[in-house]
């Protein structure tokens, strides 16, 4: 399983999702361009040591990602505000790559076409959304818990 976070604006977030992907196996894209100048080196506060171990690859572009995703022929599953369909009620599978919006933007309309499955995270009526590294450590609890004796 791999998350990915398409063009972040917060570094803070992004170390915060560095340490959570190294510390649960979990591969990590990160799809340019970011909101601030993307480097280990300069998320090495937020990610702490664990920035050394994360398996992170960076992509020039959306376009650049999307390719490795259909030659991979990875299932897309985009957390979004903009549907009702529950993370909790969704099979997730080993395979699969979580993607992330821009904390200040979601994805473009194009992204979330692009996307097999979009998934929300059920919340109080009148909120609006969960800071992204929250909602990234919500959502990969499931899929962990779903996967960990699956072979799929």
């Amino acid at each position: 399983m791999r998350l990915a976070l398409y063009e972040p604006d917060i570094p803070q977030n992004t170390g915060t999702i560095i340490r959570l992907s190294a510390c649960m196996n979990l591969g990590l894209d990160i799809i340019e361009p970011c909101g601030f100048p993307f480097s280990i080196k300069a998320l090495r506060r937020s990610a702490m040591d664990y920035a050394d171990i994360a398996d992170v690859t960076t992509h020039e572009s959306w376009g650049a990602f999307r390719q490795k995703v259909e030659e991979n022929q990875t299932r897309l599953v985009l957390l979004t505000t903009k549907t009702t369909n529950s993370y909790l009620d969704f099979n997730f599978r080993k395979s699969d790559t979580l993607l992330f919006g821009r904390e200040s933007a979601g994805v473009p309309d194009d992204v979330a076409d692009f996307a097999h499955e979009k998934l929300t995270i059920p919340m109080a009526e009148g909120t609006r959304s969960l800071n992204i590294a929250v909602s990234a450590a919500m959502v990969v609890g499931e899929a962990i818990r779903q996967t960990r004796y699956s072979n799929s």
